[in-house]
This record gives C-alpha cells, structure tokens and sequence, in this order.
C-alpha cells in the first residue's frame, strides 16, 4: 500500500475518534460543571487544558466562559480538535482513500459529515446538548459498524485500527489526568463525597459506569476505579485494551510486509510498563507523572508509525 493511502486511513479513524472523544470530554465538563456551579468556569479550564487548546481558545476568546467553551470544541474551524474540524478532516481523508474503503464506510461517514454539519451549523444550547453530544457518538459508532461488518482484515484495516486505538487510549489517559490533575486540585476533597460524583462521571465520560458498577459491587472508589480505566483488559477504552489492540495491530503489518521497525519497538515498550505495573505502583508514583508519560509515549509512537511507514510519501 502506498503511505499516503496508509495515512490517510490512519487519520481518518483518528479524526472520526477525536470527534467523539471531544463530544465525551465536554459531557465530563458539563457533568462535573453541574457539580460545582460555583466554579464552573475552572471546569471548561481544565477540558479546554486537556484538549490541549486552551491557549488556542484564549487567543480567540480570551476569558473561561461555559458557552464560549463549548461552542469552541464543537464548531470553531480554527480548533484542529473540535468536532466540526475533526469530522471534516475524516471525510476529507475518506475522500482521499475513496477506493480503500468500502461503498457503506464511505457513506456513514458522509451521513456523518453532513448531519453534524448541519447540527452545529448554529450554538447549541445548553438545554440542548446532551443531544447533540449523544448523536456525535451515534455518528460514530455507526462508522465503526460498517468498517467492522463490511472491510477485508488486510493492512487497510490494520491501519484504520491504529488510528482509532491510538486516539482513544490518548483520550482515556487526559480525561483521567483531568480527574486527578485539574479537576480537583484540592486535597481536602479527595474521597469525599463530591469527589465520588466527580470519579462516576469519568466513568460515564467513557460508556463505562454500568461496566464498573457490574464487575465491582463494592464501594466505589478513586483507586479502584482508576485501576479500571488503566488496567482491565475487557473494558474497551482502557490503557491495557487499548494499547493491546495497537501492539496487535502492528504485529499484523510486520507479518504482512516481513519487516519489522522502530514503531514495534516502542510498543513493546508501552506494553511491557503497563504489564509489569499495578494501582499501587501507580499511585505511589504518582497519577499524573504516569498518565503524562503515556500520553508522551503515545505521541512518538504516532510520529514513529508516520515515519515507518511513509505517510508524507
């Protein structure tokens, strides 16, 4: 396959992701806003910090408000993470990998393009926006379906896979560290009962609240629950899952072309902390140094996997 194609596949499975991980990471906002009214404004701080485009919105809007912040990871075009951007860009890369794909991938993500384009044609409200939020993820879903039920298991769809399975597990990885780095900065809350609510609504963030509830009947609690996120393979937006997929993805493409490279190095780097660490270990180190380290790790193997395989041609 030529690179250009392989990254194009690539990015289009990381934009479609992206807009629905951001459609999650304003749910956590607008959640845990309801929870602490007072600050609320500190909240969209701390997403549009983990967006990492804080210091794009405040060169546009300058101050924290709730409407600007929302509006700004929804529908601004200058925001290369917004959901209007990100659902832009995977139709242009599905345009630009048109023969790659099949005839039902090609028009979910149309479907996509121009039902979210007309949806954020305007503000949403905010009496409106658990709407919105959930037709995104909608949007989505239905995209992953047709992939799933209708392409070849070939390098094409290895490459969409790690495109999906990187976004995700950098997107579970910030909304944790919002949890724990930003979110709530005062230690006299920790395990109190705000700060349940607050560790719930991550779950929630990550369609995981049911899934936790279901495997621990106990007391809810930050360590189990960060455990859950970062540790348990059976939850498909935890580090362990995620990062599982990626290796495995990989380790197809080295079968299929003979050829192994650095990208497959730094996996097994990745994966071998993940498996040679606990909760504890984590903890002790402390959450956001881990979490910070991952994202790191994420992001060189993404610029790694770019350059192996010759996504610039």
């Amino acid at each position: 396959m030529l690179g250009k194609t392989a990254g194009g596949l690539f990015w289009l499975f990381r934009y479609l992701e992206r807009s629905e991980n951001t459609a999650r990471l304003i749910e956590t906002g607008f959640r845990i806003a309801l929870t602490r009214p007072s600050g609320a404004d500190d909240e969209w701080q701390s997403v549009l910090q983990t967006a990492a485009v804080d210091r794009a919105y405040a060169a546009r809007h300058g101050d924290v408000e709730q409407g600007k912040a929302i509006d700004f990871l929804l529908r601004d075009k200058t925001n290369p993470s917004s959901v209007l951007t990100a659902i832009s860009e995977a139709r242009q890369n599905a345009r630009l990998t048109r023969t790659a794909i099949t005839r039902e991938v090609w028009e979910a993500i149309n479907d996509a393009y121009m039902s979210l384009t007309e949806t954020l044609a305007r503000p949403v409200a905010a009496r409106h926006l658990p709407e919105v939020l959930a037709t995104i993820r909608q949007h989505s879903a239905l995209v992953r379906g047709a992939m799933h039920g209708t392409m070849l298991r070939t390098d094409i769809f290895d490459f969409c896979r790690l495109g999906t399975f990187l976004e995700r597990a950098d997107n579970t990885a910030r909304i944790l560290d919002v949890k724990y780095y930003v979110l709530l900065p005062s230690a006299v809350q920790i395990g109190s009962n705000m700060d349940n609510v607050q560790w719930e609504t991550i779950l929630r963030s990550v369609a995981s609240l049911r899934s936790y509830r279901w495997l621990n009947q106990g007391e809810v609690t930050p360590k189990s629950i960060a455990d859950f996120l970062i540790f348990d393979g059976r939850m498909p937006r935890s580090l362990r899952f995620t990062t599982k997929k990626i290796s495995a993805n990989l380790s197809y493409l080295e079968d299929n072309y003979g050829q192994r490279h650095d990208c497959h190095d730094r996996m097994d780097v990745i994966t071998a902390r993940l498996r040679n660490m606990d909760i504890d270990q984590v903890f002790d180190e402390g959450l956001h140094e881990f979490l910070t380290e991952f994202i790191t790790d994420l992001a060189h193997l993404g610029g790694q996997i770019e350059q192996d395989y010759r996504f610039l041609g």
